[in-house]
């Protein structure tokens, strides 16, 4: 039975801006659910970045709160089935929900009975060819084996930069480039289309969520193979992808809801021929290490989940270690929050049911 929900709605400010075709980000918007099924505490994340989804975090908290109270003194299968009634058109919001109630109830995705690691990928920040160089330079010596690119700002600039880290790179990383939706059908032909492949791991949603058509020109042309993202929504849009003669498809935790759903996706994306890649950039330490959890069960490439890499300050009571570019992955690392660090990025906070005594 849920005895306890307490959300907190927090801005978790970044160490830099991360520059996206959507333009920079400067500090995460996240609202965390804190939920107890009978005497356990589980633990979700909805972190909303407007434009990558339709949801703003402006209205996911007022949704969030008003479903927090309903859920107490239902079981787990009735408070997640209402939760996905209520919040059927937010699935990042209804995955702060649902993950919190796996968690507490023990979901097997979960659980760690020996330290594990997950490699991660390093992106390229920089703009200038002496910063990209830099940044090229560490990834590598720090044991990084795939680096990620933004594209989709200026189709002529984006070829000119990418073909400069690939001299630089030397061959030692695999490259993918991320648009981010930010290129028309006609850009995103013309900088597909002009790629050389030295090195290149794929190529990730040049067009808009929307525009599959794009999509489709793009994989008719494309020298590097193509991996869909923002356009990927649940199981049908896999499919969808697939029928496309798409080479990769990239799942994220928040479109997925739950960590069940997320699992499912990630073995149909293989089950039609694709490779699947997972992981959220623009999540805290708990969204990430959920996702890592995951990864070292389903996928056999360089995960995504590094948003927490970003954050100024971590959440969680034990920090995530990375080393050899890989995550650590330690048993019972994510059991608890820093109670001082949740109230120093509080913006707002709710509370309904009465705490009990959490094993």
């Amino acid at each position: 039975m849920i005895e306890d929900v307490r959300l907190d709605r927090l801005r978790l400010p970044l160490k830099e801006p991360y520059k996206l075709a959507l333009g920079p980000v400067t500090a995460f918007d996240t609202i965390i659910a804190r939920i107890v099924v009978n005497g356990r505490e589980g633990l979700g994340e909805a972190t909303i970045l407007t434009g990558y989804t339709d949801e703003t975090i402006d209205e996911a908290w007022p949704r969030a709160a008003a479903l927090a109270s309903r859920l107490v003194g239902l079981s787990s299968d009735a408070a997640k089935a209402l939760a996905e009634q209520d919040l059927e058109d937010a699935p990042f919001t209804l995955t702060a929900f649902v993950t919190a109630i796996e968690m507490a109830e023990g979901h097997p995705l979960l659980a760690i009975d020996a330290d594990e690691e997950v490699p991660l990928l390093a992106g390229i920040n920089a703009t200038d060819f002496a910063g990209i160089e830099r940044e090229i330079e560490a990834a590598v010596v720090a044991g990084y084996g795939t680096l990620k690119i933004k594209a989709g700002f200026d189709v002529e600039a984006d070829l000119k930069r990418v073909a400069f880290i690939q001299k630089s790179n030397r061959g030692r990383a695999k490259l993918r480039l991320d648009a981010n939706q930010g290129y028309s059908r006609a850009h995103g032909v013309r900088f597909a289309s002009a790629l050389a492949p030295e090195s290149i791991e794929l190529l990730e949603q040049p067009c808009h969520a929307d525009d599959w058509e794009a999509s489709a020109a793009i994989a008719a042309v494309s020298t590097v193979p193509l991996m869909l993202d923002e356009s990927i929504y649940g199981l049908e849009d896999i499919k969808r992808a697939a029928a496309l003669r798409a080479s990769f498809v990239k799942l994220k935790l928040m479109k997925m809801s739950s960590l069940t759903k997320l699992a499912e996706g990630l073995n149909l994306i293989r089950d039609l021929g694709m490779q699947p890649v997972l992981g959220n950039g623009v999540a805290s330490d708990l969204g990430c290490w959920m996702e890592a959890c995951v990864a070292r069960r389903t996928i056999t490439n360089a995960g995504e989940m590094n948003g927490f890499l970003r954050q100024r300050t971590p959440i969680a009571a034990a920090p995530i270690a990375v080393r050899r570019g890989s995550m650590q992955l330690e048993a019972g690392m994510m059991t608890a929050l820093d109670d001082a660090r949740i109230a120093a990025a509080r913006v707002s906070q709710m509370h309904a049911g009465r705490l009990s005594s959490v094993k």
